[in-house]
This record gives structure tokens, sequence and C-alpha cells, in this order.
């Protein structure tokens, strides 16, 4: 094992021990009360700065920025292996495993070639249908780039029940009456600005409500329509 990988192996670890330390008994009181739930909000965040620092090619910024997504992600697999579901081994192996088997051009190059990053995607896809091959119902809803900040998601959602006329369903705002709100773009801005603060107040994620109930919403309407 080369001097490199040995290092690489002991930050690795160091990192999972410390995190361990501050979510154990006697620990540090905030990272204890940490859910799943309660670290989205910072892993959006963290998101965004890292997106930031890659855009402007700041690379001291970015080593940072990724330590700071990486530390989320230690915290997820660490909360989960408390809990008994899995453990950060696992997240890496089976991500580890996912990437030997949607290669196969590099891995077992006797099954075939992909020689332009097109036929890499193409190869990609295929394999990936054929690992989430379990028949599920069709559903009217185009599907969105996961995890879109919520208040897009939600306005997009909109836009798709409008589109299906489905806008009738008692959990769907009227279209009338939004239409006829006297609220101008200052108004509605001075609501979401209050809403957000009322969240903040009551210790509310606005971004997990919001997704939450959007994301019942499309379940209620897809749960409406008749069987195919």
């Amino acid at each position: 094992m080369s001097s490199s990988t040995q290092s690489t192996n002991e930050a690795y670890s160091n990192l999972l021990e410390t995190v361990a330390i501050l979510r154990a008994p006697g620990g540090c009181p905030w990272d204890r009360e940490q859910t799943h739930s309660s670290l989205t909000e910072c892993l959006i965040e963290e998101c965004s700065e890292l997106i930031e620092a890659i855009d402007h090619e700041d690379f001291d910024h970015m080593r940072e920025e990724l330590g700071d997504m990486l530390l989320n992600v230690v915290m997820q697999a660490e909360i989960a292996r408390e809990s008994g579901h899995f453990s950060m081994e696992e997240v890496a192996r089976e991500v580890n495993e996912k990437l030997i088997r949607r290669h196969p051009h590099v891995f077992a190059p006797e099954t075939g070639t992909a020689d332009t990053p097109e036929k890499v995607l193409k190869r990609w896809d295929e394999i990936k249908a054929g690992e989430n091959s379990a028949p599920s119902r069709p559903s009217p809803f185009k599907p969105q780039p996961p995890r879109l900040p919520a208040l897009l998601f939600a306005k997009k959602t909109y836009k798709q029940i409008m589109k299906l006329g489905m806008d009738n369903h008692p959990r769907v705002p009227s279209r009338a009456i939004l239409e006829a709100s006297a609220l101008e773009e200052s108004a509605l801005a001075e609501s979401l600005f209050s809403i957000a603060a009322a969240c903040r107040i009551k210790g509310i994620d606005p971004e997990q409500i919001l997704r939450s109930y959007t994301d019942g919403l499309v379940r209620d309407l897809e749960a409406s329509m008749p069987n195919p």
C-alpha cells in the first residue's frame, strides 16, 4: 500500500471517528440532537457554497466546501449507523459496486465497448433501467430534477397540475381565487418572507414542509386517477 493511500485511509478513518465522538454521549450537544431531516438545510447551503467555489475556480474554498459536503455525508451515515440502518462503509461499497457495474466498457471490456461520452451515457441508462425493472404505476407527472429547491418544485408541480387539468382537486388552490387575488409582487414577496420568518420562529424548515406537502399532493393526485 502506498504512503498516499495510507494517508487517505487514515484521514478518512479519523473523520469517521471524530464524527462518532461528537455524536456519542458526552459529545457535542448540537451534533447529538441532529437528525436526517434537520441536516437537509445544512446540506443545501453547503452545496450552494461549493457550486459558488467551483464557478469562481477558487480551489482553496472548493477544498473547504468539499470537506463540508463530506462531513454532511458522514453525519448522515453515522445517524443511520446508530439506528441500525446502514454504515458509511456500506454507502461507499454500494456506490463503488454501482460504478463498476455501470462501466462494463472499463471493467469488463469483453462485454462491449463505449468509446464516446454519448455511448457511455446510453449504456449507463440501459443498465440503470435494468436495475430498476420493478413494475410501477405510470404517472402523468413529468419527473422533476431530483430535489429542486422546494419553492421551485412546488411552482413546477402546479404548472403540471394545470396542464393536466387536475386543478379541481380539493387540495389544489383554485386558479380563479388565485387570479382574483389582489396581491402584487411586493405583497407576495412580503408574504413569502413572513412565512419563512414564522418557520424560523417555530423551528420549522420551510423547505422540508413545502417539499413534503408537494410530494403528498402529487401522490394524492396520482391515486385519484383511474387505473390504466
